[in-house]
């Protein structure tokens, strides 16, 4: 399909801020052109020379966003530029390199005055770490951010989307949503970034879970898929998070998306699982990294460190690794009982909160 321009809405320009998209991948690139088309100075910064060369000549990223042409303000260049005078790094990279990438961020010429924002949907090694608490760690907090919601990146340029800008900076999350909603697109402002960042790291794994269940029949892809979503939801409240994060844009909205999308990776995974690949053996069969596929031992290790009760996403972790047999993984779905409701102990959230007022 071809490009075209997105319609603009009304608001302010940013005074030309400068932006660095650190990976050309589908989604990387993606965001690339949304903040080009923003308003923003942006740079994409490729692995290799050779990748920067020819997104240069083709003007098109032919391998992960095929049909899609870079606007001319968008600038290619390697990651060995550096990140110099620029007030916003993205991080387009895998979630299983952000720990080297983010560990470098100093080297590569970061200033103390720039905002760092996390795009993976998955949990950094080897702790299942999410990444805006491993980039807090290093960073003032007020500079840390993500981007969640659905985020299908070929549909995101050429059609729009719905997406969720999260920062315990306020300032900050409204200015990364005025750069997308200038653009075309909309995007929700969150404080919340431990939770738009487990709840994609939920819907990922569920994605996942009801591909290699959906052979079994749609009921046992639906439990699959809503086990995995409930017990990462109450490991993400005793983290800090807020249930509601995964209500909305962030987490239903882009499990729907994913679970839809016939080209979804992470559902393909699941179903090459249940086919019988390994696997080690998926990403070289649908050509890309597979979030899921990383997360989900990573995801299952920290519930289990954490004391959430989660058999299904620990059988998926087994699932992954070959040690569990698709009948078992599909029995045990099927047989699960969630922990009962808290009988008196409820605790009010943010919307009954809000009803009241």
């Amino acid at each position: 399909m071809a490009d075209r321009k997105l319609p603009s809405l009304s608001i302010p320009t940013p005074g030309q801020k400068r932006a660095v998209v650190v990976g050309a991948g589908s989604f990387g690139t993606a965001v690339a052109v949304l903040l080009a088309r923003g308003g923003m100075r942006t740079t994409l910064l490729t692995r290799t020379a050779e990748q920067a060369l020819l997104l240069q000549e083709d003007r098109e990223n032919r391998r992960y966003l095929p049909g899609i042409q870079l606007p001319r303000e968008l600038r290619i260049d390697t990651a060995t530029v550096g990140l110099a005078r620029t007030e916003f790094v993205f991080l387009a990279v895998p979630s299983k390199s952000l720990d080297t990438v983010i560990a470098g961020l100093a080297s590569a010429g970061l200033s103390q005055r720039t905002a760092v924002v996390s795009l993976a949907k998955g949990l950094v090694a080897p702790d299942g770490t999410p990444p805006t608490v491993l980039l807090r760690s290093q960073l003032d907090p007020s500079r840390v951010a993500c981007v969640g919601g659905p985020t299908h990146a070929h549909e995101m340029v050429a059609e729009g989307a719905a997406l969720v800008a999260a920062s315990s900076d306020e300032t900050l999350a409204n200015t990364l949503a005025q750069a997308f909603n200038r653009a075309g697109v909309v995007c929700e402002q969150s404080n919340d970034p431990v939770g738009v960042e487990m709840a994609g790291t939920a819907k990922n794994a569920a994605a996942l879970a009801a591909g290699a269940t959906e052979g079994q029949g749609l009921n046992a892809a639906g439990a699959a898929a809503g086990h995995i979503f409930a017990e990462v939801w109450r490991y993400t409240e005793a983290q800090g998070g807020r249930a509601e994060s995964f209500i909305g844009l962030a987490g239903i909205g882009d499990l729907v998306a994913t679970a839809l999308a016939p080209n979804s990776r992470n559902r393909r995974a699941g179903e090459l699982l249940a086919a019988g690949v390994s696997g080690s053996d998926i990403p070289a069969q649908i050509g890309q990294a597979v979030e899921a596929l990383e997360s989900v031992p990573l995801l299952a290790t920290a519930l289990r460190r954490s004391g959430v009760e989660a058999p299904v996403t620990a059988a998926l972790a087994r699932l992954i690794s070959g040690e569990l047999p698709l009948s078992d993984w599909v029995a045990l779905v099927r047989t699960t009982v969630p922990p009962p409701a808290r009988w008196g102990s409820v605790r009010r959230g943010f919307w009954s909160r809000d009803r009241r007022r």
